[in-house]
């Protein structure tokens, strides 16, 4: 890295610790100069232009004023695509949040990257939209919750099936799932399976691959800052972008990728949204310490006995996705309760949910998903990785958030970062 650049970065970040003092309220809180008026669009900076970060450059209410990415030809392409030469470019994160005239930072990065950038965006008054998964470990997790807190910002993590669009095999919006379950019509506790069976697919090919060959960094990326506060490991292809996924360092394969998709809902469905499991058991190979592999399955065990199971093998062929003691739903929204389309109706539908992020900024109201139930989910996700990784089954004490008489499960809470990166 060259000596101007480590020293500008130096700059920036003692810049950013004096401004963790206080909070900074948006602009268009304030009013006065640069005061957005309520029918006006929100700005935004989005961090992390690869495909997944130029596909949000142009929802509803919102202006991109500025983009970075440590590779620029992610840079160049995200020019393209936006068409303004006014949108600003940086290669580092830090510089982003601090402009002024930006509302929303968009976070798109890999994982590894998600809780520092949301708990440093946060600190500069700005509002959220994260990518998932929330954060990498549980630890990032609870300072990003903490950080938003303190800062009273508006958070948005970035999968929507509670709340939108049918989902997968159950062909209906999950808000009629959660319909029947709070009707009490299969009873409880209740047990989730979530399978290829029940239509989810849990995307094995994101697994890593051992014994990486060393190549040389290409002239367009800044891998040292691409790695930040993960552990050095010598640049090859297969460990950056897309395929990132497939190592502990950046994120968690298959699970880490679609597990708040599949398991967020779930939690809601099950009025978890303020708990998590109380244990974590896990039927899988042993896992390589730097390449993330397949499992068979994962479950999840509630203190009040319900459960979610994740298969891996596919092997519940026929099995329900939801069993409860007086009923089962199956896929596409089928049941064996007799009428049980007829009796669903006689019951209220769940409270209203706030669904537009534009909205919730403007307005200064909590969104949907936002930065604690969406901990809580992003948990789950993470037990299950920490019991991967270290091959055996945990228990969990959901108030303190740590793992029960287990020190090397607790120490993956927390994961040490590379200097001089912290959060």
């Amino acid at each position: 890295m060259k000596k101007e650049n480590s020293s500008r970065r130096e700059f920036i970040k003692k810049s950013l610790i004096g401004a963790a003092a206080f909070s900074i309220v948006p602009r268009f809180v304030l009013g006065g100069p640069g005061y957005l008026a309520p029918s006006d669009h929100l700005t935004k900076g989005v961090i992390g232009v690869g495909a997944m970060g130029r596909g949000h450059f142009g929802y509803a209410g919102t202006k991109t004023v500025a983009i970075c990415d440590v590779d620029t030809r992610h840079l160049k392409l995200a020019m393209q695509r936006l068409s303004d030469p006014g949108v600003k470019q940086f290669a580092d994160f830090r510089e982003l949040i601090q402009l002024p005239e930006v509302d929303i930072v968009h976070i798109a990065t890999p994982p590894h990257w998600h809780g520092i950038m949301a708990a440093e965006a946060a600190r500069m008054g700005k509002d959220i939209w994260c990518e998932k998964p929330m954060t990498r470990t549980i630890g990032e997790g609870k300072r990003v919750v903490e950080a938003v807190r303190q800062h009273g910002n508006i958070f948005r993590l970035n999968t929507w099936f509670r709340f939108d669009a049918n989902f997968y095999g159950m062909n209906v919006p999950v808000k009629k799932i959660k319909k029947l379950v709070d009707s009490g019509m299969l009873g409880w506790p209740l047990k989730v399976t979530i399978s290829k069976h029940t239509g989810f697919d849990w995307k094995f090919y994101w697994v890593g691959r051992e014994n990486l060959p060393v190549e040389q960094v290409p002239k367009e990326l800044d891998y040292e800052m691409w790695l930040g506060p993960a552990p050095f490991k010598p640049y090859s292809t297969h460990r950056v972008h897309t395929t990132f996924r497939g190592y502990w360092d950046y994120d968690g394969g298959g699970l880490g990728d679609m597990g708040q998709h599949y398991i967020d809902p779930v939690q809601y469905f099950l009025n978890k949204d303020n708990e998590s499991p109380v244990s974590v058991e896990v039927d899988a190979p042993q896992q390589h310490s730097d390449a993330v592999g397949t499992w068979r399955r994962v479950t999840y065990t509630y203190a009040d006995g319900c459960q979610i199971i994740l298969d891996g093998e596919g092997k519940d062929v026929g099995r329900p996705y939801i069993e409860g003691p007086n009923g089962n739903l199956y896929r596409g929204f089928k049941s064996d309760i007799p009428d049980m389309e007829r009796k669903l109706a006689a019951f209220p539908d769940p409270e209203p949910q706030m669904t537009d992020f534009v909205e919730a900024v403007k307005n200064r109201r909590k969104f949907a998903l936002n930065e604690e139930n969406g901990h809580r989910s992003c948990t789950i996700v993470n037990m299950g990785l920490i019991a991967l990784r270290l091959g055996r089954s945990l228990k969990f004490d959901p108030e303190r958030q740590v793992f029960i008489d287990d020190e090397a499960a607790n120490r993956l809470i927390d994961q040490p970062m590379r200097g001089p990166w912290s959060i």
